[in-house]
């Protein structure tokens, strides 16, 4: 069963290739998938907000997630999201990703009815207790209102079924907080491209990154400088990412990043409503960045 050791270094969340209809396009997520074990990942994430969770069906959501499994074979963990706001549905979700074979779950802090912070811890513990598979907690305040408490999350870090978090919360003090008194056998995750190497000088076990779908290797270049301490590289190395950073989150993701998967051989550019394609301006300014990218950093 997956622990909180496992879970380190780049974690790509990954966009879902899909048909007109909303099917998965296997063809192209497998093609999605070896490029990045190729790249040196140390983990998958499928089914988050980059995944297009919500506009998904469920039975997507489970190819999706058997798809990953199939392909990853055993070599990175393979962690999906579940980010559904209602408790049985969210359970429901947990099996249904167990079936596929998934390792661990990521599961988002229930939203929308704005649940008290001891709504919130009673929530997770249950879901732990209830849940096959190991869960780690998903905080992301600005899309769902609703933050952890570091003292809340200090309380569920010991839990031996919750072994990790995703921190998608931009207020560093409230990083350095929730890091300063988890549990030992907790892994804090960086969830924000643009905080990723502070965050792992600051504690962080690795993170889930968005344009790793595009860069795995500078993003592992960039953590192992990091994680040696040699922050000030690690740093150097995020400012040459800072323009595609921009124009990836300038319109909501994944659409950017689904427009240019081409680019990497994945040709798989449609998104699910209510997502529309992003303006063509904005797309040809990503295209020409990744594309320097991929020549400057990728083949470093």
């Amino acid at each position: 069963m997956l622990n909180a050791s496992q879970l380190t270094g780049i974690l790509p969340a990954i966009p879902t290739p899909v048909r007109s209809d909303g099917s998965v396009d296997e063809a192209a997520t497998r093609k999605l998938v070896g490029y990045l074990l190729a790249g040196g990942v140390n983990g998958l994430l499928p089914l988050g907000g980059t995944g297009e969770y919500g506009a998904l069906s469920r039975a997507a959501r489970i190819r999706m997630a058997s798809v990953c499994v199939e392909c990853v074979a055993c070599r990175v963990p393979v962690i999906a999201g579940v980010l559904d706001p209602g408790y049985y549905d969210a359970l429901a979700a947990a099996h249904d990703f167990a079936s596929a074979g998934v390792d661990a779950l990521l599961v988002v802090t229930p939203y929308y009815t704005n649940p008290t912070q001891a709504g919130l811890r009673d929530y997770f513990l249950r879901f732990a207790d209830e849940a096959p598979l190991p869960i780690l907690l998903y905080e992301i305040p600005y899309r769902t209102r609703i933050a952890l408490d570091p003292e809340v999350t200090h309380l569920l870090s010991r839990h031996e079924r919750i072994i990790g978090m995703k921190v998608c919360n931009t207020d560093m003090y409230h990083f350095l907080r929730v890091v300063a008194g988890v549990d030992k056998d907790f892994a804090v995750l960086s969830g924000e491209d643009s905080l990723f190497p502070l965050h792992v000088a600051a504690g962080a076990h690795g993170g889930i990154v968005v344009t790793a779908s595009f860069l795995p290797r500078a993003w592992r270049r960039m953590f192992d400088l990091a994680s040696q301490g040699r922050t000030r590289e690690a740093l150097r190395l995020h400012q040459q990412l800072f323009p595609l950073i921009n124009l990836a989150f300038a319109e909501t993701n994944p659409g950017p990043l689904k427009s240019v998967l081409d680019l990497i051989g994945v040709d798989a550019p449609d998104v699910l409503a209510p997502l529309v394609q992003p303006a063509s301006g904005l797309q040809a300014r990503l295209r020409s960045e990744v594309e320097h990218l991929l020549g400057v950093c990728e083949n470093a």
